[in-house]
């Protein structure tokens, strides 16, 4: 008895090698897919950095700045030699983290440890531009001299630094670095993010 042989026709080969073929694609664009979702430490740098400017603290200022003084004679004021003005100033002070300083360590695809370095005052800025000058004095004994301004100016530039730590400036700058990293690392597909602060070696004299 003769037993039937079985034919794989051409369009049933074609369709089973096609379908393999395909399978096989599909895996490889899986694996490829799956180390692409990998992120190394100088991939996340490269993005964390451009949150830099994003991440400052920004404390804006409006002043006025009350200068006297007198021309001097072993340590006394001489009567009739004082010089004062009064200058109204808008400016800011600008607080937050070196992003170039921060490290980064991904443990896994979904695990990343991060550690930044203490924040630090940026800028202190009183715009010249701005500087609006009240009861200037006129004595002809003790002119006003560019000097002068120059040293009030910068008196009250660290009046703003001191006022704006008491502010609590730098904690704030703190905050707004951890905030703006978390929210990028989780768009980066992280899940668990670990945030540290480095400690600072007091300086050797």
């Amino acid at each position: 008895m003769d037993i039937p042989s079985k034919k794989i026709s051409v369009t049933s080969l074609f369709f089973f090698l096609t379908t393999v073929i395909l399978a096989i694609l599909l895996w490889v664009n899986n694996v490829n897919s799956d180390k692409e979702r990998g992120y190394d430490s100088s991939s996340v740098m490269n993005r964390i950095t451009y949150l830099q400017e994003l991440a400052l603290v920004k404390h804006n200022y409006t002043g006025v700045i009350s200068y006297k003084d007198y021309m001097k004679i072993l340590n006394v004021n001489v009567p009739l030699t004082d010089k004062y003005f009064l200058l109204k100033y808008h400016g800011y002070i600008k607080a937050g983290v070196d992003f170039d300083r921060i490290t980064v360590t991904p443990e896994n695809d979904t695990t990343i440890l991060v550690s930044l370095p203490k924040p630090r005052i940026l800028e202190t800025v009183i715009d010249e531009n701005s500087i609006e000058v009240y009861n200037e004095s006129d004595n002809a004994f003790n002119p006003i001299r560019i000097t002068d301004y120059n040293e009030a100016l910068i008196r009250e530039k660290r009046v703003m630094v001191s006022d704006a730590l008491e502010q609590g400036i730098l904690e704030e700058s703190t905050q707004q670095a951890k905030t703006a990293i978390r929210s990028l690392l989780r768009e980066m597909g992280y899940r668990e993010i670990r945030i540290t602060e480095q400690l600072e070696l007091p300086q050797l004299p």
